[in-house]
Parts: C-alpha cells; structure tokens; sequence
C-alpha cells in the first residue's frame, strides 16, 4: 500500500513550486489563488514540515521542497509521458467495424483512398456480422444496417439497401431473351430468398407461385460470386458489384426497373463521447462525399432515408 499524500495537493505544489507563484500556480491550474493556498495547507499539516517561506523578493522554496520538487516534476512527466502515449495511439488509429458485405464490396476497396488522405492516420478494418460494443473500444465507429437508434450511440443515415436482379453473360445468353420481370420466374436463382420475395413484390409479381430449385448463400459475398461464374441469377446490391458490372462479368437485367429497396439501411454508428474526435469527424465526412460520388444521379435512390428514423448527426 503507497503512502501518499493527496495528489489534488501535490499537483499544486508541484505547480506552485515551478512559478513560486501562487497566483500563477492557480491560473495554470483553474483555480483560485485560496484554493491553492489551502491545498499547500494541507500537505505542509500531512508532511508536517513548511514548503514555502516569503522572503523580501516573494516566494521562496524551503529547502525540504527544494529537494523533492525536481522529483515531484519529474513524476508528473512520466504520468503526463504515459497517458499522453495512449492519446497519441488512440488519436493515430481508427478502427472500423463492417458487415461482411458493405465492408467487403464498398467499404474496403475505397479505404486506400481514405487513409492517403490522411497519413498520420492507420485504418483498420474489422469485417464481421457481428455487433461490436463500441461503449467498450470495440471499434472507434461502426456501419450497422438496421433500423435505429441504438443505445449509447449517436447514428447518421448512409444509404438504402438496394438490390435489382443480375446474371453472367452465360447465363444470360443461355435464357435470352429477358424482357420482363416474369421471364425471370423460370431461371435458376441464386437466393437469398427474402430479398427475391421484396423485389418481385416490388415490380408486381408478389403472388408469383413456387419458386425453382436454386442454390442458397448466407452473403451476398458467396451470392454474388454463384452469379459470376454462372450459377443463375442473383438479387445484388449494384454498388457493391460496381468493379464486375464494369469488366462485364455481372450484368444488371431488366435495367430500365429500379431497384427494390430493404426496409432498413446503413447508418454510421459512434459512441456519443467520441463525436467531436478529430479522426471520426474526418472519416464521417470522407464517407458522406463518397457515397454521395458513388450514387452519382441516384437512380435507384439509395441517398432515399428510410422514413422511421430520425438521425442524431445534428441535422434533425
């Protein structure tokens, strides 16, 4: 157990030592100059020993202060060394949690282009399903989709989730022609089937009968690769698949019909106390400019809020 006098007390001294000024001593530490006097009270009473004299040019150090002084500075400069060190460290990294798909379609191929931006700065990106704690340090911030709030957490709307249908060339060519969203009923799908269930509801064919045999994926990461090498035709984001739309390896059917839209979106998540950071405001900007080049004339309306939320970014 260390036998310490009380560091508010020793905290003056130290300052008081260093101006040999009261006045000085409590300006620098945001009190009063009663304050500092009572605190060097009350260490002189626990010492049992003066730290002060006046003298007939001010305040002088006893020679008792005179010897403890330079080591009393130097503790508060490993104290100041050793919190400062996780200032910087929590300061120069950010970390970003994702779910599998935005993170690994969207997010992680334009990061690079984030992080030149900003070259004190080291990224990471956590791409998980999974809802981290941010109240706990999980991440710095996160991409939830969903419909908020959420506790503890301010969110600001990001885009809908969108999807339309899309195939490989091959399979395209192999049921051609596609005209109408009923010549889709017949081709193999490739399903996550709620999100065929949405679009087709949306386009007028809610009550469509049974659906064919198709291969079922849990990520539109597996779904979307099934639709690349041919395995039918796919309910995709079209921002994720921007890259492949653009090689022509995935081909948007029916693109004169706009995308269906989840009854949910992603929002950018951060812990309240965080909002002002330097590096959240920096990344919440560079992510709002990019989504909005991304949506270009926004056709599918993925910049369209869902109407049930109310953001907490400070424009409600």
């Amino acid at each position: 157990m260390r036998h310490l006098p009380p560091l508010a007390a020793v905290r003056v001294f130290e300052a008081a030592a260093r101006h040999l000024h009261f006045t000085r001593a409590a300006a620098e530490l945001g009190m009063t100059q009663a304050a500092v006097s009572y605190q060097i009270k009350l260490l002189e009473e626990r010492l049992g020993a003066k730290l002060f004299v006046r003298d007939g040019r001010g305040l002088a150090l006893t020679d008792l202060a005179k010897r403890i002084s330079p080591q009393v500075t130097g503790a508060f400069d490993l104290l100041g060394d050793a919190f400062g060190s996780i200032r910087d460290e929590a300061a120069s990294v950010l970390t970003i949690s994702a779910p599998t798909s935005f993170g690994t379609n969207w997010l992680a191929g334009r990061l690079g282009a984030f992080q030149l931006s900003q070259p004190g700065l080291a990224v990471r990106l956590r791409v998980e399903d999974q809802i981290l704690d941010l109240m706990r340090g999980e991440a710095d911030v996160a991409i939830r989709s969903g419909t908020p709030p959420w506790p503890g957490v301010r969110h600001q709307f990001v885009m809908r989730m969108a999807f339309a249908p899309f195939a490989s060339p091959n399979v395209i060519a192999r049921h051609a022609p596609i005209e109408d969203a009923r010549d889709l009923l017949a081709l193999p799908r490739i399903a996550d089937e709620q999100w065929w269930t949405a679009w087709l509801g949306a386009v007028g064919l809610a009550d469509c009968g049974d659906q064919p045999a198709g291969v079922y994926f849990d990520s539109q990461v597996l779904v979307g690769n099934a639709a690349i090498n041919g395995q039918g035709v796919a309910m995709l984001t079209p921002g994720y698949w921007q890259a492949q739309i653009d090689s022509g390896q995935l081909v948007r059917l029916l693109p004169h019909v706009k995308a269906a839209h989840w009854q949910a979106g992603f929002w950018l998540v951060h812990p309240e106390s965080k909002r002002n950071q330097p590096k959240i405001r920096a990344f919440r900007d560079w992510l709002m400019a990019e989504v909005r080049l991304a949506a270009g004339d926004d056709s599918d309306g993925i910049l369209e809020p869902p109407g049930e939320a109310t953001p907490t970014d400070g424009s409600a």
